[in-house]
């Protein structure tokens, strides 16, 4: 390592930094900056984007602002020692001690494993009591490297621990200790992943209970041994995240929980687990082992929790097919017009790929006998090979796009599936999301399937079988059971009734568009779009816009015209309101506002969150009104678009393309405008600036 992770210029003590949590990452962020370590505006709006997820205060007066981030050049630590203390969103109130942990994207594993350690002391008292007590910043620095760099300490304790291992081995002898095993695992990798895993051993080992925890971060991910899992009494899940592998711990009581929970209260989950090992009836783990089947059995989480998991989880698996899809359909169109699709009878571009394919000559001859229609036929004629090439190339694009459109409900259906029940509800899943697209259900129909074959693929899992068919049940006994039910229920149940409401559905937005109700539509997805930037709500407007579009008519296009034209308003509007008027801004802001011009553009509503976490209650009330009257117009202006994605590189492939930019600018406009007055004549409280 060519440069320590602290050095004496990036510690303050005993300083103002701020009134909010947003002004101390943001003077934190400057102070690597002029360290000649990180780039400040991108540092901050990461570590915000970061903090926007989940708080990182810690309790006990602890805050670590954490992110990998790529304006970082050298991993960093900065530390504050804040007065007066600031609301982190511990549950015990506000930090007086705060770490910036910035870590650089692509950072190998030793500084990973560095900046984990640093993450394990901040649980220890002795540690912290040092920090507060420290009288300079080399202070500081010294604690924090012999925390990071225990190996001095390790090798003098060796010769102790070589005299003590007789008297622990003829103490394991006397009495047998429970054996506990536990995960932990954050979003980041870096910091609550190991701090939980060390709050929970501390806690294990006051209560004499011998715990192996598996912190899966960011770096090298260290397996507990088989052996070690195969002797445990119980499991502990302590993770924000999916555990991987976690068909290893197969039939141990578990005990689930969030990665905060494992560190405020982690004498709490070793005494539930304790008394799991001890309860026939405890939750366990579903599937098996040695199947390396990944069941989610046993989880604790609520019915609710669950299923909004489950859901997000189709989603995001779902929306790669629909982007990647819709935009190569999109390209089609482009290079072969829409005959290539939508003219009824016409043998155009993609029988015209056929023939290429085969026999170039043959299809030029025939376009020029008119067989596959004149439009095609004159092209070739006129420009030779090139002009039959782009058309080829074009319906190519389009079938390829079509197959893997062709994926979107039983992407939905079978990831929902999936979230719910791991693997044993994949297949199911998946049968039962092309089953709703062959009846006509629709995405309604995708939603059902899937919620269907993960509750009672979920429910399998948790079946006490003997141990020769428990090999067999994720991979075949749970998928062929769970699939015929599903397939039979759409059928002979829920298929017609899903159909017939997806195609009132179909049939009323068509009504609405045409009688121009549509912009009412338009207000609501708009306002969606910009409530929560990329969160629950955005995405759940996307989704609407995006499963529409495999219905392929007029309004299902002109909906996701709406919905790609609100969220590109957020970034847009805030570009040029930094523009327009960059004293109200602070100079972060006016860096952020310039790299969201391309942002917007490219209909990433995320680059406006910078902006709504530092000022929430001025930005999005600004942007919602901006977003709601783009939806309105978009839909009122009859836009459509094809192409789920793209934002303006997709705006001459749309249908009144220049009633989306219309749509668009006046959004933007009124949405800066709102900012900027709201800004103007309600200014915030001006953040103390560090020294």
């Amino acid at each position: 390592m060519s440069q320590d992770l602290i050095t004496a210029d990036l510690v303050v003590l005993d300083v103002d930094l701020g009134p909010t949590k947003n002004d101390v990452i943001h003077n934190l962020a400057e102070l690597v900056a002029k360290a000649g370590r990180a780039e400040a505006s991108g540092l901050e709006a990461d570590a915000l984007a970061r903090e926007a997820k989940a708080a990182t205060g810690l309790g006990g007066g602890i805050a670590i602002p954490h992110c990998r981030s790529a304006a970082v050049t050298t991993n960093s630590l900065a530390f504050a020692r804040l007065k007066p203390p600031v609301d982190f969103g511990a549950f015990d109130g506000p930090a007086d001690i705060a770490f910036m942990i910035a870590a650089a994207e692509g950072s190998d594993d030793a500084h990973l494993e560095l900046l984990a350690l640093l993450a394990r002391n901040l649980v220890r008292s002795e540690f912290t009591d040092g920090l507060r007590a420290a009288e300079t910043p080399e202070d500081v620095v010294a604690l924090v490297n012999a925390a990071i760099h225990p190996e001095e300490e390790a090798a003098a304790a060796a010769p102790a621990a070589a005299a003590a291992a007789p008297v622990a081995a003829a103490s394991a002898a006397a009495e047998e200790k429970v054996v506990l095993v536990a995960v932990t695992a954050c979003p980041t990798g870096i910091a609550h992943t190991f701090m939980s895993a060390d709050a929970l051993e501390q806690a294990a080992k006051a209560a004499g209970v011998e715990l192996h925890v598996e912190p899966q971060g960011s770096g090298k991910v260290t397996p507990i041994a088989p052996a070690i899992i195969a002797g445990a009494s119980a499991a502990i899940f302590a993770t924000d995240v999916g555990v991987r592998d976690k068909e290893r711990f197969a039939g141990l009581p578990v005990i689930e929980s969030g990665v905060k929970r494992a560190i405020n209260e982690p004498a709490k989950m070793i005494e539930e687990a304790l008394a799991a090992a001890k309860d026939p009836n405890a939750r366990k783990v579903s599937g098996d082992a040695s199947a390396a089947a990944s069941a989610q059995g046993g989880s604790q989480l609520s019915a609710g929790k669950r299923t909004q998991q489950a859901l997000m989880t189709g989603v995001s698996y779902m929306i790669p097919f629909v982007a990647a899809g819709g935009l190569m359909i999109a390209l089609g169109f482009a290079m072969a017009g829409f005959d290539v699709a939508l003219a009824p009878g016409f043998r155009g571009a993609r029988e015209c790929a056929e023939l290429l394919w085969a026999d170039p000559t043959a299809c030029a001859a025939a376009q020029a006998a008119g067989a596959n229609g004149d439009t095609i036929g004159a092209l070739i004629q006129a420009a030779g090979w090139n002009a039959g090439f782009m058309n080829y190339i074009g319906a190519l694009l389009f079938t390829i796009g079509g197959a893997a459109f062709g994926f979107l409900l039983p992407a939905l259906s079978g990831y929902i599936a999936f979230g719910m029940a791991g693997r044993p509800g994949i297949a199911p899943g998946f049968v039962g999301g092309v089953v709703a697209g062959t009846l006509g259900a629709g995405f309604l129909g995708a939603l059902v399937t899937g919620l269907l074959a993960g509750v009672i693929a979920l429910w399998m899992s948790g079946w006490n079988v003997p141990r020769w068919l428990a090999g067999l049940m994720p991979v075949v006994v749970i998928p062929l059971i769970v699939t015929a039910i599903v397939g039979l229920v759409m059928y002979l149940f829920l298929g017609a009734p899903l159909a017939n409401v997806t195609k009132a559905m179909t049939n009323g937005l068509d009504g609405m568009a045409a009688s121009g109700a549509g912009a009412a539509l338009g207000l609501l997805l708009g306002l969606m779009m910009c409530f929560d930037l990329g969160g629950p709500v955005n995405k759940a407007a996307y989704l609407f816009a995006t499963a529409g579009l495999a219905a392929q008519t007029t309004s299902s296009f002109q909906i996701m015209a709406a919905v790609m034209c609100a969220g590109m308003v957020p970034p847009i509007a805030l570009a040029l309101a930094t523009t327009v008027r960059s004293k109200l801004f602070t100079e972060v802001e006016l860096e952020n506002g310039r790299a969201a011009w391309l942002l917007g553009a490219a209909f990433i509503s995320e680059g406006a969150i910078p902006f709504a976490a530092a000022d929430p209650l001025r930005v999005i009330p600004s942007m919602m009104a901006g977003g709601a009257v783009t939806g309105a117009l978009s839909m009122a202006m009859g836009v459509g678009s094809r192409a789920p994605h793209g934002g303006l590189l997709v705006v001459p492939l749309m249908t009144n393309a220049f009633g989306f930019l219309i749509a668009l600018v006046a959004g933007a406009i009124i949405a800066a405008i709102a900012v900027i007055a709201m800004k103007q004549f309600w200014p915030a409280k001006q953040p103390a600036v560090a020294a």
